[in-house]
């Protein structure tokens, strides 16, 4: 019996071995499942088929590639370099999704340039959603081939040798313009290194997120592309936005409602709109922004530098903002508030508006073409707490506009003196003013 014993135990070696060996080729010939083991946390779109050839849809190997990824806590999507994507509308959705995964992109990625691939209109072209910890990086670029939107003509027909997609019709595009890259509902988000280029409209959005960092950053549309933000915040807490170069047809940062502790530094803007606060309010609804940092920051041929516009009728407020160490260069209006702004026509005037407070101006230096600074505060809620320190701001050329600087209930003080000097800003308002911001 103990001889029998032994060859049973031998005979079950043996078929553990042999199976083992089965095992280990098939995980060899499968790049896939070696991933979903552990042992590679790497999952590139081409081994889900997408082609890489600029023509052919890769958008379901996108799909299938980050389901897979979603599997793995701390996995990367890999783009590859050397190969471009054309990828549609495409969610990458986190509910199911484990934490801290990586989007690496290190090459090419373009948008469709037919009108059926949009339908009646999207408000994204490629998103992220209530993820936990999702960075994108690389040194890849997304083109939105944005110049199919912005075309005035009804129809757009492609005539660059590069364009991608030479089968299909010329068609008129949806009236609603996608946003690029768009991050929805998400907590430790991080984008570095990437560019995102001609956009249809906004290049990067983000909404109802926390913890963001944007570093080392490119958006690269013409000036006149409209509507073309480089970065919009919105309900989003907990920024940090650094190093990035952005050139674009509207603000090259939008800093909207919902919006605290925000700190941007060290970025180029130009050509764009400038840095904006708002429009806060817009059909009397509430808005609340605060605690704002812009500091290190140069702006060359915009038509705004820093400024903060709001809407009759809003309410809420906007306060401790911090504008600090800004050189602009031929720019139209370096320094604006405006709680008229009315973007379009047919606005009236009405009593409510958005409480603006604690706004601090500090080395802000360089040359305008129309109007250095203005002031343009509510009748009936005027603003309070603004400061100026080191002010020299001079026209860019003997033919630039020599308007004096502009307030209209503008509540404040002068720190050191100014260039233009500022003569219009009122003795500080006592600040118990009744409102209520609700913020």
């Amino acid at each position: 019996m103990y001889r029998l014993t032994l060859k049973c135990l031998a005979l079950r070696l043996l078929l553990l071995i042999s199976c083992d060996a089965r095992h280990s080729v098939y995980w060899r010939g499968n790049r896939r499942a070696i991933a979903e083991e552990g042992s590679s946390g790497t999952f590139n779109v081409l081994d889900y088929g997408a082609k890489g050839d600029g023509t052919s849809d890769d958008t379901k190997a996108f799909e299938d590639a980050w389901n897979e990824a979603c599997k793995v806590a701390a996995s990367t999507l890999l783009v590859p370099s050397g190969s471009t994507f054309l990828v549609g509308p495409v969610s990458f959705l986190g509910k199911e999704c484990k934490e801290n995964i990586v989007f690496q992109l290190d090459g090419k990625i373009i948008a469709p340039t037919s009108s059926s691939a949009w339908g009646s209109g999207l408000l994204q072209w490629m998103e992220f959603k209530s993820l936990t910890g999702i960075t994108i990086k690389g040194k890849g670029v997304i083109d939105g081939q944005g110049s199919v939107w912005w075309n005035k003509s009804p129809d757009y027909d492609p005539v660059d040798d590069n364009d991608m997609i030479k089968d299909q019709e010329s068609t008129k595009m949806p009236g609603t313009k996608p946003t690029a890259l768009r991050f929805y509902g998400s907590n430790g988000v991080m984008v570095n290194g990437i560019t995102i280029q001609n956009s249809p409209q906004t290049h990067l959005k983000f909404d109802n997120c926390v913890d963001i960092q944007v570093s080392d950053f490119t958006t690269s549309s013409p000036g006149d592309s409209p509507n073309t933000d480089g970065i919009h915040l919105q309900n989003s807490q907990d920024a940090v936005i650094y190093r990035s170069t952005l050139a674009c047809g509207d603000d090259c940062i939008s800093i909207q409602t919902g919006c605290s502790n925000i700190y941007i530094h060290d970025v180029d803007c130009g050509p764009g709109h400038g840095i904006s606060i708002g429009g806060l309010g817009k059909e009397n609804t509430k808005a609340c922004v605060s605690n704002i940092t812009v500091r290190d920051v140069t702006m060359h041929e915009t038509t705004n530098g820093v400024r903060i516009k709001s809407w009759q009728g809003g309410s809420g407020s906007v306060k401790q903002i911090m504008f600090s160490n800004i050189q602009v260069s031929e720019v139209a209006n370096p320094i604006i508030i405006d709680q008229y702004y009315c973007d379009g026509g047919g606005c009236h005037n009405e009593t409510s508006a958005v409480a603006v407070s604690n706004i601090n101006y500090i080395n802000i230096k360089g040359t305008y073409t129309k109007e250095p600074v203005r002031f343009a505060c509510s009748d009936s809620l005027p603003c309070t707490g603004i400061s100026l320190s080191t002010i020299e701001l001079q026209p860019a050329t003997d033919k630039a506009s020599t308007r004096e600087p502009f307030c209209w209930e503008a509540h404040g003080e002068l720190k050191t003196e100014t260039l233009p000097p500022i003569q219009c800003l009122k003795t500080e308002k006592s600040t118990s003013q009744s409102y209520n911001d609700a913020c």
